[in-house]
């Protein structure tokens, strides 16, 4: 198992599309991947619970990855909860 830290860097914090993005990310992933922060831990196959975690910008999350490739599917799983996400996109 391999576990990672990461601090929410998107200033709208993980709302609905980039929790969609996590998650499309996370189903690709055969393994087991389990995400803490604020008090809750989720399996990151639930959008719903992504979500309902509520995280803001300056949160700081816990990855744990078990299953083959571990190592490189959590640092990806960490660059996505860090980065900053433009919904629309700044013109």
């Amino acid at each position: 198992m391999v576990t990672l830290e990461a601090t929410i860097r998107n200033c709208a914090g993980i709302h609905v599309r980039p929790s969609g993005v996590i998650i499309q990310e996370a189903a690709r992933y055969t393994g087991k991947i389990l995400v803490k922060g604020k008090g809750m831990e989720i399996n990151l196959t639930n959008i719903m619970g992504l979500i309902a975690m509520g995280l803001e910008k300056g949160d700081r999350v816990t990855i744990s990855v078990e299953g083959p490739e571990e190592e490189q599917t959590a640092r990806e799983l960490k660059a996505l909860f860090e980065r900053e996400f433009d919904f629309p996109p700044r013109e």
